[in-house]
């Protein structure tokens, strides 16, 4: 198991923080990484030739690496949304057909469909949030029901935000490839964490930002594209998505024809070489750890957390359902609107997430947070 790296963040031992499900703290290496960076900004003429190709290459890497995929195949992207969107703009979605989404999901694998939904002559068909947290079961339901439409899509979550009920996409995948659908997965609450292969999974698309579990900044994230979609029309046109758009050369418009992998995705202005080093060395330090190692730790931190909160008289699912690094907490009757003001007035941080209270640990926090936790919920909720 993984021992806590709570030495690596700039974290003082009086602050209780469970809440990375809603944005991680940067550890100090990035906070100097992006120091060093805004220095290079303020001079630029000192950047040697290369310096910005060599850091979204890095990146590139680093990301992939992530979920098992090639570096051929991931796009440097600006957010989730903006993955969306490039699959939308990739993946035709055939008039009378049903795009599936989750019920509360992030904005950004929802919104893409709706918007299009009218236009496109499809329907978005979601997924109610099922009372026993069994979204996988509820997702399969959805696919399979008699006498529905075709399925085109499934636009999903592989986590969801708000109960960290977690989905077995493989079953999801399955069901799917029956119907001749595709799968995008917004794998922000998992990518990092969980195991994730692509090769052998084989979504359609899989997105992930850097600002929550793996320890980047914001405004950095990734789009996996499989090979059968890297032939479509980019959000944006760049010189980059081109085979050879180059100032430097004698001939600026030399090829434009698109490039022949997932770059021709990339977004527009990428070299961001300010944030783009600290995304890459959160990204690094998550896979030197190791999914086993990172998810033992958690699992651990989350099942500490269940024990000393099961008896006061909450809801918590069953941990077969759940992702190991998220708790979700419900109230019979009802949370307390200022719960997690209470709490932070503690200097004990959670999140309140659609009448449940998130508590999402990370590779910093340890067995004295859990206690902690346990404690100041005791005094401030029962």
């Amino acid at each position: 198991m993984l021992p806590s790296q709570r030495a690596l963040f700039d974290m003082p031992r009086d602050v209780c923080f469970l809440n990375a499900a809603a944005w991680s703290p940067l550890p100090l290496a990035s906070q100097e990484a992006g120091r060093a960076a805004m220095a290079r900004k303020g001079q630029p003429w000192k950047l040697p030739d290369g310096f910005q190709s060599a850091q979204y290459e890095r990146t590139r890497k680093a990301a992939a690496a992530l979920i098992g995929a090639d570096p051929d195949d991931v796009a440097l992207i600006s957010s989730v949304g903006y993955g969306v969107s490039t699959a939308g703009k990739v993946l035709p979605i055939p008039r009378g057909s049903r795009v599936i989404v989750l019920e509360n999901d992030h904005t950004s694998p929802v919104l893409e469909w709706i918007g299009r939904a009218e236009a496109g002559g499809f329907t978005v068909d979601t997924v109610k949030q099922p009372g026993d947290g069994d979204w996988t079961s509820a997702v399969l339901d959805t696919i399979e029901r008699t006498g529905a439409a075709p399925v085109a899509l499934a636009s999903i979550s592989s986590v969801h935000w708000s109960d960290g009920g977690a989905l077995d996409l493989t079953r999801i995948r399955d069901a799917l490839k029956k119907q001749g659908a595709a799968l995008l997965v917004d794998a922000t609450h998992d990518a990092g964490v969980r195991p994730i292969d692509v090769k052998t999974l084989d979504p359609d698309f899989l997105i992930f930002p850097t600002y929550k579990w793996v320890l980047g900044p914001y405004g950095r994230a990734f789009l996996y594209v499989a090979k059968r979609h890297q032939n479509g029309v980019p959000l944006e046109q760049t010189a980059a998505a081109r085979k050879a758009v180059n100032a430097e050369d004698t001939i600026y418009f030399r090829d434009t024809s698109y490039r022949d992998d997932a770059r021709r995705y990339d977004m527009g202005e990428r070299d961001h070489f300010i944030t783009m080093e600290m995304a890459a060395i959160g990204m690094e330090m998550m896979a030197g750890w190791g999914n086993d190692a990172i998810v033992e730790r958690l699992s651990m931190l989350t099942g500490k957390l269940a024990d000393g909160l099961g008896n006061l008289g909450v809801g918590l699912l069953d941990p077969k359902l759940r992702a190991p690094h998220i708790l979700c907490v419900s109230f019979p009757k009802g949370m307390a609107p200022d719960l997690a003001k209470r709490l932070a007035a503690e200097n004990v941080h959670a999140a309140p997430r659609l009448g449940r209270l998130r508590i999402s640990p990370h590779v910093y926090n340890d067995e004295q947070d859990v206690d902690r936790f346990v404690d100041v919920f005791r005094k401030v909720a029962v």
